[in-house]
């Protein structure tokens, strides 16, 4: 496998354990994406962007109902 399979695998690894709050950790075992083509790794990596980013305007809509305004 590539360098820069293993380092789109890492990346994917990193977001994953990015959320953080107790969340246990995930640990990918390379064999399992050996097979996955760059480019598909590099889609993973979008979608898992995406989600994150819907989490957090997710969390930024929950924390406004409890902002005070004068």
């Amino acid at each position: 496998m590539g360098s820069s399979k293993q380092e789109l695998i890492q990346d994917i690894q990193t977001l994953l354990n990015s959320y953080g709050n107790g969340v246990p950790t995930t640990q990918i075992n390379p064999d399992l994406l050996v097979f996955m083509d760059e480019e598909t790794l590099k889609n993973i990596i979008g979608t898992l962007l995406k989600q994150k980013e819907h989490v957090n305007e997710d969390a930024v809509e929950w924390l406004e109902q409890f902002k005070k305004y004068d």
